[in-house]
This record gives C-alpha cells, structure tokens and sequence, in this order.
C-alpha cells in the first residue's frame, strides 16, 4: 500500500504542454506513472507523443478529461498567476487529488483556493511550492526523481524538496512506502498532520520520517499530535539549526518569530514525545537505520 498515490492512480497534467510539464510528465511516465491526458484548453483535441510510443491527448478542462480517462489526480505546472484558477478548476471538477507544483503562488490566492477546497470537502491539495509525492514502483506525481529510491516500509514527509531527494537515496536500501513533499509556504494543502496520521494509519508503512524546518509553528504541531495519536516511530530532521539568529530560510514560511519556530525549540518539541531528532540530515537517516535494522 501507499498515502494518497498507488498504482492505480490515473495522472492528468494542468499545463502539460509547457515546458516544465513537457519535462515533467516525460519523467514522470518514465517512471511508470500511468499519465491518462494533459489540460490545455488552448489545444484540446491533440495529442503529445512521448518517448516510448507514448501518446497523451489533450483535454479543454479537467472535468473533461476526467470523463474521458477516468482520472483522480492531477499535477498542476501553471505559471503562479494562473494556479488559483487551475485548482478552482480542479476542486469544481471534484478531483480526489490535486498536487501543485508552482512555486511564487501568490499567499492570498493560496489561502483562497484552499478554503475553496476545504468547504468543497472533494479535492486534497498537496502543495503549493511543493516537489509532489512518490510511492516507489507504483506512481509519481511531480518532480521527485523516480531512481533514488525504491519500495520499502518507510513514510516521510517534508517541507523542504531537496531534503525529500537527499533522505530518499540515503535510506534507499529500505525503500519507502511514500514520500511527500508538502511545500515550505506560509500556507499549504496537506500538512505533517495529514500524512503522519495517514502514515499511521498504513498498515505497510513501518516507521516515518519528518522533515521540518525553521519558522512557524507546524512541527510543534505535529509533535503534539504525535503524542496522542501516532504509535509507529518517528524521527525527525529541523532545517536550519546553523541559520544566524534573525535570519530565514528560502521559503516564504520559514520566518521565526520569538523563541517559537526556532530550531532548537521544534526539536525540544518532537524530542519531549519521544521523536529522535538528528542535527543533519545523515543523522537523521542514521537514526532511522537503527529502527529499521531492529525490526
């Protein structure tokens, strides 16, 4: 099994005919996605030929493309001026799952499509500012390379993209059931919540990674839902425990504000419910390694 995204999940692309989502989809069918149609209402009615003999037709709108292929997912590269509109769109069309690739979204028209979707109660959003999730063998949707890691029995999931790619191939040798970026924006779709309680509640998920990272309060969050509710183990990586006092990340919601948001209080945090928390990203896979190998 997975989170959100198995093998029989069937993949269209909002802005497939553009550049980054040329790429993208080429990567992700590469990978054996099953990509069933790509959005454009400019060239409904085409088709795209890929490497591999692939050909993937062109819809108008995605609730065309989803009567026509039977889609439950899409992956959104549109350019951040349009993305509101392409989630609206989405959600309307009562997609199960809506992942948003575009970094720069504007945070009033996040806010506005995520209310959107909430009182809408159809569609979950991964993203935006987001690299997508993968479930190893069974499907990629977004940018998350398909060859760093393979199947296994570990969930993660992460604000930070690179931090996703780096964990993945450093744990590679036990495999992940699914890996998934949430994005580093103020604000986001899916959060640490969803996935550790979706995490906990799969049964071929064994054990969880948390990659966090400075500003805001998300981890403290999750470390007081893992108390109540998670039984499986956690551990846990905070970016930016060097970052000078004052400083931010790259990401728009890595802003510390007080003593909250700062690393060394989000570790103090997730260590007080039990979550071992590495200092770098290898000692974070280290720690995970030990789990593992006892089990």
């Amino acid at each position: 099994m997975a989170i959100f995204l198995t093998k029989d999940s069937r993949v269209i692309v909002q802005g497939m005919t553009g550049s980054e989502g040329m790429k993208h989809t080429t990567r992700m069918l590469a990978s054996g996605t099953t990509v069933v149609g790509g959005v454009n209402p400019r060239k409904a009615g085409t088709s795209v030929d890929f490497p591999g003999g692939v050909s993937v037709p062109v819809f108008g709108g995605v609730a065309e493309a989803m009567a026509a292929t039977g889609a439950d997912v899409t992956v959104i590269f549109v350019p951040a001026a349009f993305t509101k509109a392409a989630v609206v769109e989405a959600v309307d069309a009562k997609i199960p799952l809506c992942v948003v690739i575009t970094e720069g979204v504007a945070v009033k028209d996040t806010a506005e499509f995520f209310t959107y979707a909430q009182n809408a109660g159809t569609t979950r959003i991964i993203g935006p500012n987001c690299p997508g999730l993968i479930s190893p063998g069974q499907s990629n949707a977004g940018i998350i390379p398909a060859d760093i890691s393979g199947p296994g029995r570990i969930g993660l999931v992460s604000k930070s993209g690179t931090l996703t790619y780096q964990m993945m191939y450093e744990l590679r040798d036990f495999g992940f059931s699914t890996g998934v970026g949430i994005g580093g924006d103020p604000i986001i779709g899916t959060t640490h919540i969803d996935c550790l309680q979706a995490f906990q509640d799969d049964p071929d998920t064994d054990a969880i990674v948390m990659i966090g990272e400075i500003g805001g309060d998300a981890e403290e969050r999750a470390a007081a839902y893992i108390k109540d509710h998670v039984t499986k183990p956690v551990v846990g990586y905070v970016a930016g425990f060097t970052a000078p006092e004052g400083k931010t990340m790259g990401h728009a919601g890595a802003i510390v504000t007080g003593s909250s948001g700062t690393a060394a209080a989000k570790k103090e945090a997730l260590e007080a419910v039990g979550v071992r928390v590495g200092k770098t990203p290898s000692e974070t896979a280290q720690l995970m390694r030990e789990i593992m190998s006892a089990r």
